[in-house]
């Protein structure tokens, strides 16, 4: 169930994408030839009576198109037909196929608008430390420790206050001849007393037991007005805009965060894995954060992606003549081929992570 919720959600990014596409056309009076939900064979088509626009479901649900006439068209046989694409209006070519991206933004900040407005808003009240990591032969390590432990109390002061400075400072504070720290640890439903000595870390210039703190945030949800989840929507949406732009630069430029990169299989485990422990909020986060990330990477001037097209059209009002249609036509079919090689490289490389 999870794994074909994870489906569903790519198809709606993809079907919002090609249908932004879909609308701005019909808006501009510009005909469309087919409009498919899906890639691969086809299960059901019908024809439009009132355009001439075949419209179809396909089999595989990880994809749909927005085909016009003469879109791509390397060897210049519609180029008499008045219907194809390359011979519309430059503005108004480049207004269809700005909508795509700009209906994946319209998407994630609707979706966020309501979903604050319908859950409220969650605020962090608060820290919880934890032991996140214990290392081999430290004073921690020797006290029998273990990852996920939770430190109550030391010498009888509370260190679940809602900080982690309480915990971090009582042991940095430790002084040699002092006595050993008395801890209470909670390890889930057992708590045990146990004592260790912090030992002098020359590297960070404090006393440490040995271990990693970590720290699990303490939220409280409010209700939330429309116009708040409208405001709360905005700087959700930005703040998650500038973050993936942040990880692209960064893997541009230094390749960090190549590793964590997913294609299709990828992405439809983290999703199933995700909504499986977080639910319907989960889920939603999910399909705004990825619709966000969908409308950017269609704006990179890659050829075979909008924005390569946009390019184009800018190129063409500058020069106030057109590319040559076959040109810009094979400089995305190669795009394309591209993109379409290195999605097999990425679902690979999902699969050998998978089953690694």
């Amino acid at each position: 169930m999870y794994i074909i919720l994870a489906i569903l959600l790519l198809a709606i990014l993809i079907t919002v994408h090609e249908f932004g596409h879909f609308l701005a056309a019909r808006a501009m009076k510009i005909e469309v030839r087919e409009f498919a939900v899906g890639m691969g064979p086809k299960l059901v088509g019908w024809k439009s009576k009132k355009y001439e626009t075949d419209f179809s479901i396909r089999a595989i649900p990880l994809g749909g198109f927005c085909a016009f006439y003469g879109e791509d068209d390397t060897k210049g046989i519609s180029k008499d037909d008045p219907r194809a694409f390359p011979k519309q209006n430059v503005w108004k070519r480049l207004f269809v196929i700005l909508m795509g991206p700009m209906m994946n933004f319209v998407l994630a900040f609707v979706l966020a608008t309501v979903f604050f407005w319908a859950s409220g808003v969650s605020t962090v009240t608060g820290v919880d430390p934890y032991i996140a990591e214990v290392m081999a032969a430290g004073p921690a390590y020797s006290a029998g420790m273990q990852a996920g432990d939770r430190v109550t109390e030391i010498n009888g002061r509370d260190m679940m206050d809602g900080t982690m400075e309480t915990l971090l400072d009582t042991i940095a504070n430790w002084k040699e001849g002092d006595a050993p720290l008395r801890m209470t640890i909670r390890r889930g439903e057992e708590t045990f007393e146990t004592e260790m000595t912090p030992v002098w870390d020359e590297a960070e210039k404090k006393m440490r037991i040995g271990v990693t703190i970590g720290g699990v945030y303490r939220t409280e949800t409010q209700p939330e007005t429309f116009l708040g989840g409208f405001e709360h929507s905005w700087e959700w949406c930005v703040g998650a805009s500038g973050a993936i732009l942040g990880a692209l630069k960064d893997l541009v430029t230094t390749g960090k965060g190549l590793d964590q990169t997913s294609g299709p299989v990828g992405i439809v485990s983290l999703v199933s894995t995700e909504v499986q422990e977080g639910g319907l909020s989960a889920y939603v986060q999910l399909l705004v954060l990825i619709s966000i990330n969908l409308g950017l990477m269609n704006l990179l001037p890659i050829p075979g992606l909008d924005g390569s097209r946009l390019v184009f059209g800018i190129v063409e009002v500058i020069r106030r003549k057109p590319v040559p249609p076959e040109k810009e036509a094979m400089v995305h079919l190669v795009g394309m081929v591209f993109l379409f090689g290195l999605m097999i490289f990425f679902t690979f490389k999902d699969i050998m992570r998978l089953f690694g």
